[in-house]
């Protein structure tokens, strides 16, 4: 734990982050599992009965409960561990470089301190950062149209998987089921 009131510069901020990512994203070495630790988190595991997941539909409805379980096997996919992953990756990156304008060094920090290294001279502490990230948060996800999202969509790794996704389910085969 750390104190809010202990200061961080933005290399400091940017290996915490690479810290709890580490713990969060990252499966124990007893899981056996090949997908994302993070899927859970994306969909409930299927210990649980599928049409208690589904907002209390009937087991009847069969057609909602084969495309929870599509999903879920998509979702537990390596290709989806990796456009996650790298979709992550580039929202952590976006989250740093607009958080890079808030640890610039003063005027009086740059003329008492000759050649400052921006990126270590400057500290914030943590009661200061927190509300920082928050507004950051709620700046990228509200804006209309999301650049962010326009960006994660023009990725490589994602038009790739949306192409294959949509020929999975596209078949004639699965049109008819």
């Amino acid at each position: 734990s750390i104190s809010l009131k202990h200061t961080l510069s933005l290399l400091e901020l940017e290996q915490k982050l690479k810290d709890i990512r580490k713990v969060v994203e990252h499966k124990d070495s007893d899981q056996t599992a090949s997908y994302s630790p993070l899927c859970h988190y994306l969909m409930p595991d299927e210990e649980n009965p599928l049409a208690t997941q589904a907002c209390g539909l009937t087991e009847r409805d069969i057609a909602t409960i084969k495309l929870l379980n599509e999903t879920r096997d998509m979702l537990e996919s390596p290709d989806f561990s990796t456009v996650l992953s790298t979709c992550l990756n580039r929202g952590f990156s976006r989250l740093l470089d607009n958080m890079a304008e808030f640890f610039r060094p003063t005027e009086r920090d740059l003329s008492q301190n000759g050649s400052v290294n921006s990126l270590s001279s400057v500290s914030l502490p943590l009661a200061k950062i927190i509300p920082i990230i928050n507004g950051q948060i709620h700046s990228v996800c509200s804006e209309t149209p999301s650049h962010f999202v326009q960006d994660l969509l023009m990725m490589e790794q994602v038009k790739d998987f949306a192409a294959n996704v949509y020929e999975a389910f596209s078949t004639p085969q699965q049109l008819e089921k």
